[in-house]
């Protein structure tokens, strides 16, 4: 079997098995993470309806920002988040890893929202 075939298939089943139990409703929306080499994005996103209610990147951060090491971007990015999800009265969020490790920048952007207020 073709390597990156077979990692791929790992890394589904991984994404899976975390969203087999984790939903997010209204009020407390799942708060998903995708990390790519290059940026981070995080979106509230509402199971129930199947709508974003809010979402943030490190591409909306300023050029001062987007010079700093990444898991800063990524704490800037959960505090941009918790921001944008108090506007929308979202006070709870449930953190959807998406298959990543608890580490790193995906760590950061949980740690970034909490500082800003938002429960997690």
């Amino acid at each position: 079997m073709n390597l990156r075939k077979r990692h791929n298939q790992v890394k589904e089943r991984r994404v899976r098995r975390v969203r087999a139990r984790i939903f997010g409703e209204g009020e407390k929306p799942r708060l998903a993470v995708f990390r790519s080499n290059r940026s981070i994005y995080a979106q509230l996103i509402d199971d129930l309806n199947g709508r974003t209610l809010a979402a943030a990147s490190s591409k909306e951060l300023g050029k001062e920002a987007q010079k700093s090491p990444k898991s800063a971007q990524a704490e800037q990015v959960g505090a941009l988040l918790a921001k944008k999800a108090k506007e929308a009265g979202i006070a709870k969020a449930v953190f959807d890893r998406r298959g990543y490790a608890y580490h790193g920048r995906v760590r950061s952007v949980a740690e970034g929202a909490r500082k800003a207020g938002l429960t997690i």
